[in-house]
């Protein structure tokens, strides 16, 4: 290994660990890294076709990953927080950055009105990372951030479909916007029809292969043909690896697709960052660090502004209102995206000097925002604000659409344990590997998700949540995947009620020794039913057959003597 190399993943590891230590995003490490190694400061490597390549592929990853969150049936369940708020906060940010754009710039109108709709986007993982680390996540406020978040990413399906318009510096702002809106509804229908009658048949039979490796190959090549077909129409490469996670959301296979391309996801994002800080302009930056700084802080102040409107307009309290404006109040990973893809792409809408800016701007508007974040937290603490309200919990929890009981396996002890909830009103959601039994089940009304319950991500996306789940049922008969799946609930919730399904009584025992709360064998349990009506039979009462299978299921069966192989 060389000393360059050796050198990079130092600095790449210092960076995430202070960053973490800071409580801010790790991608924002890893454009600090490609910053420290690139030409500017330490020279450790240039740009080449390699990293662009790794570069493009970070760029692909992030789309697909923003479009596997757009999925039309939450979309629905959310639709007046979000086309209401959102498409609010996002119309109130671009509006009073407009005027100042123009004061400054002498951008063409239709770069203007791009520009001051993408600096109205956030930052979707900062904002998500912030409210889960305050545990706001579930409360009204977070919420409705959450909601305007999703908006944002909806929204660049068309602010993507737009690169093109800009490209050609057409003035026609009317005639482009038809064509926009329609690109951009076509588009939408085109994701339903085609996931329906062509990806879900596909990844069926991937599926059945029960590969892992195959899933996530079928998936990147999911993305690639898109991102091709897309640039075969003269639209962005970027916006079919966008679609292509908004088919795969609306597949059934959502969960799985999730947990299997966190890591490579998280992988080719961070090649992305660091690409993007190696192509930084670091000398012309230091030259303009004024305007920078101005930049930055004009940005914060007019998004605290308008967002804070919105949200007193829409009802609001003040301090849900006070934090939701700081959280949102900076710039986001979108822009950095469409500004890359406009450099990569060859689009001079805006000159290259100003696109630099606007990218440090971004960048500086994200690394600033969990300082203001502690010290807004400080000041509600101290009492400087706020001080006459109580200060202890900022908004009320939300109820949450969790599950009372996860079933995992959905074979024939499955959907008895389904239907006996199901009965009795209780949520529950099933988790199973085998595609065919998930299809039919959700044919039948039952809420089931294909995923491989092993899988702690999988287990969590199904909506397992600790002291909120009461309990797991394991209707699985192999002892070994069983198991596993016992081991991963430990490291989720150490004390979730376990009950699991056993097909001998060794095979009970041993579920119980890892911590089942209850492991019923199969043979025991059909012989039982076998004697109680062979002694019913036989002329014995009821109660003396109830008592005689009473005692030998005591202590977990301890009293029926193991069996002669």
């Amino acid at each position: 290994m060389s000393t360059a190399t050796l050198a990079f993943f130092m600095i790449a590891f210092l960076a995430v660990f202070w960053m973490r230590m800071c409580k801010m995003g790790t991608l924002l490490a890893f454009l600090i890294t490609g910053l420290l190694a690139g030409q500017h400061v330490f020279g450790l490597f240039e740009l080449s076709g390699a990293w662009n390549f790794l570069g493009d592929l970070g760029i692909m990853f992030l789309w697909f990953s923003m479009g596997l969150q757009i999925n039309m049936k939450r979309l629905w369940q959310l639709r007046k927080t979000i086309f209401g708020l959102g498409a609010s906060q996002v119309l109130m940010v671009a509006i009073m950055l407009f005027p100042f754009l123009v004061g400054v710039t002498d951008w063409t109108l239709i770069s203007t009105v791009m520009i001051a709709l993408v600096l109205a986007m956030s930052s979707t993982s900062e904002d998500l990372q912030i409210l889960i680390d305050k545990n706001q996540l579930q409360t009204s406020m977070g919420h409705q951030t959450f909601s305007i978040l999703l908006f944002q990413d909806l929204l660049s399906i068309p602010l993507l479909a737009m690169l093109p318009v800009m490209a050609g510096k057409s003035i026609n702002l009317g005639a482009s916007a038809i064509d926009i809106a329609v690109m951009s509804l076509g588009l939408i229908l085109g994701v339903i029809v085609v996931s329906k009658f062509i990806i879900n048949p596909l990844l069926r039979m991937v599926s059945k292969l029960q590969s892992n490796e195959t899933f996530v190959l079928a998936i990147m090549v999911n993305i690639a043909i898109w991102a091709f077909v897309l640039k075969l129409m003269g639209l962005p490469p970027a916006l079919g690896a966008f679609l292509a996670g908004m088919l795969m959301s609306e597949t059934v296979y959502r969960h799985q697709v999730s947990a299997l391309v966190e890591p490579y996801a998280m992988l080719f994002l961070s090649f992305f960052f660091i690409v993007l800080g190696m192509g930084l302009n670091l000398p012309f930056l230091i030259q303009n660090w004024a305007i920078v700084l101005l930049g930055v802080a004009g940005l914060v102040l007019i998004k605290f502004f308008a967002l804070f409107i919105v949200a007193r307009v829409r009802h609001v309290s003040g301090k849900d209102a006070t934090l939701m404006s700081l959280i949102l109040a900076q710039g986001g990973e979108f822009g950095l995206l469409i500004l890359q893809t406009m450099k990569t792409n060859d689009i001079e809408a805006i000159p290259p000097e100003h696109q630099e800016l606007l990218i440090a701007i971004i960048v500086v508007s994200i690394m600033v925002t969990p300082i203001v974040i502690m010290i807004y937290d400080w000041l509600l603490k101290s009492g400087h604000i706020f001080s006459g309200k109580n200060n202890k919990g900022i908004t009320e929890v939300l109820k949450q659409d969790v599950p009372t009981v996860v079933i995992c396996g959905f074979g024939r002890m499955g959907q008895i344990v389904a239907q006996m909830l199901e009965t009795e009103n209780i949520s529950y959601v099933a988790i199973d590997s085998n595609v065919d039994n998930v299809i039919m089940a959700r044919e039948l009304g039952y809420n089931v998700i294909f995923g491989d319950s092993k899988k702690q991500s999988i287990l969590l996306a199904a909506g397992l949540k600790v002291r909120k789940t009461r309990a797991v049922v394991i209707a699985l008969n192999d002892e070994e995947v069983a198991c596993d799946i016992l081991e991963t609930l430990h490291s989720i919730a150490p004390k979730m009620k376990v009950f699991a399904r056993a097909h001998s009584l060794k095979t009970s025992q041993d579920l119980i020794a890892l911590g089942a709360k209850s492991a019923t064998p199969e043979i025991i349990e059909s012989s039982f039913i076998l004697g109680e009506n062979l002694m019913s039979s036989l002329g014995l009462s009821r109660n003396k057959i109830n008592a005689l299978t009473e005692s030998l299921r005591e202590n977990n069966y301890a009293n029926v003597k193991k069996p002669i192989d």
